[in-house]
This record gives C-alpha cells, structure tokens and sequence, in this order.
C-alpha cells in the first residue's frame, strides 16, 4: 500500500479526528493526554501518534509552521480517512479585554493568507464548522475551562505580525484590532477552507500567553503549558462528541 509522500501514512493509521498542532514536540505533549498512543509515521516535520481516548480512536500529527504546511498535512490526512481535523495551536492575541494566558475557539478567519485562498477564490469565508465550534464549547463549559469564541487573522508573514518584529505591528494590525479580531496566527484560514473543500470539518482553538499591545506582559511557560493541555482535553471530549454524533 502506497504512503502518503510526505506524512508516510496509510489508511487504519489514524482516527477520526485528528489534532494538528503547528510545533512538532506538542504532537507528543498532545498524544500523552491520550489513554494509550503509539508513533505511528514520522518524516520531516510530521510526526503522527494515534492512541485511544474514551474508547474513541484519535490521532495527532504536526504541520510545521503556516498554511502552506497545514494544508499538505490536510490533504493526507484525508486520503487515510480523517473526517475531523482540529488545530491546536498558538498566536497573539489583540484584544486587551482577553485573560492571560488565552483560550480562543476561533469561529473563522480572516483570509490575509495566499494557501486558502487557492481553494476558494478571494472573499470567500473562512468559517469554523458548526459541530466543531458548538463540541468545544460545550466541552470547555463541563470541563470548567474558560474559553472565549471568535475570529483569528490568518497571515503568512509571521514576522510582519508579532511582537518580535522590528516593524510596528499595531499599525499593521489596526484595521484587525478595531474590529473585534481576536487573534493573529497563521492556519487557521487554510484549516478551515482545506477542510471545506474536502468535505470534511475544520476546527481551531488557540492559547496565547500575551496581547500585542502589551508586549511586555506575559505568563510563564508553566501557566502556558497548562493552558495548552487544558485546550487539548477540550478537544478530546470533542473528539468523543463527533464520534458520538456520526456513529452513536
């Protein structure tokens, strides 16, 4: 049976739903929530684990950073039968009323990436898929972990949006902060309308430690850790919620 060219996998190696965090260390720090996992493929940047979680068949592979890379992981996870992928990842967060360190359901996204914009042409939305949104949301609330909903600006250029650019990212982002956007990353915008495409469901949910205006405020990576684990057990009782929804 022939491996996809660039995750190595074959069809049986993954659940259902599949996590796709962008860094390849968090695929493993996302499989150690799980009952029971094991390394299944592993090439370049993609590094997959499928285990069980609730009795629900689940697996985990890294993208590497941006859409281009995301949309790669998509393709192939859909050719060995994923059916929901859900990105667990970081940004940087605009609003100056949002907690520190942040949970973002990302509802859709602003297109200021070129990767989704190849599958549907220019004004086409970005938008999270329902069952998604409403699974973590409602998992996050029986968890008693606090999440805030709403819109990412995916964009291609990491140092043209982040504190660590030597350019003024306020000014950049101006238009995005005064209207309401949440967050800038960079996959969202491609998770959701590769997801679309291929006529499966696209979710994202994003921690962040800091805001862009206040660059100089953050957490320490103990309280970001924790944030990113209590967003992976959101996802995995969503995960159980989608498994529920199709096969109960």
């Amino acid at each position: 049976m022939n491996k996809q060219p660039f995750t190595r996998l074959v069809p049986g190696d993954i659940g259902e739903t599949v996590f796709i965090p962008g860094d390849v260390s968090r695929a493993k720090i996302i499989a150690e929530h799980f009952d029971s996992y094991e390394l299944v493929a592993s090439n370049q940047q993609f590094n997959t684990f499928t285990g069980t979680y609730k009795g629900v068949k689940v697996s985990t592979t890294s993208t590497g950073i941006g859409g281009a890379a995301a949309a790669i992981t998509i393709e192939e996870l859909v050719n060995v039968g994923a059916k929901n992928v859900i990105r667990i990842g970081t940004g940087g967060m605009m609003q100056t009323w949002l907690p520190r360190p942040g949970i973002l359901v990302i509802t859709g996204a602003v297109c200021g990436d070129g990767t989704s914009q190849e599958y549907y042409p220019t004004g086409y939305p970005a938008v999270a898929d329902f069952h998604i949104v409403e699974a973590m949301i409602k998992s996050a609330e029986e968890l008693g972990i606090v999440v805030n909903p709403g819109y990412e600006w995916s964009h291609d250029s990491f140092y043209a949006g982040s504190i660590l650019s030597k350019m003024n990212i306020l000014e950049i982002e101006k238009p995005w902060i005064d209207a309401g956007v949440l967050i800038a990353s960079q996959e969202a915008a491609t998770v959701f309308n590769v997801s679309r495409r291929r006529k499966i469901r696209g979710g994202t949910i994003l921690c962040s430690e800091g805001c862009h205006q206040y660059p100089d405020l953050d957490v320490s990576p103990e309280v970001m850790a924790k944030a990113i684990s209590d967003a992976t057990r959101v996802c995995l009782e969503t995960a159980v919620k989608l498994h529920n929804l199709d096969h109960a």
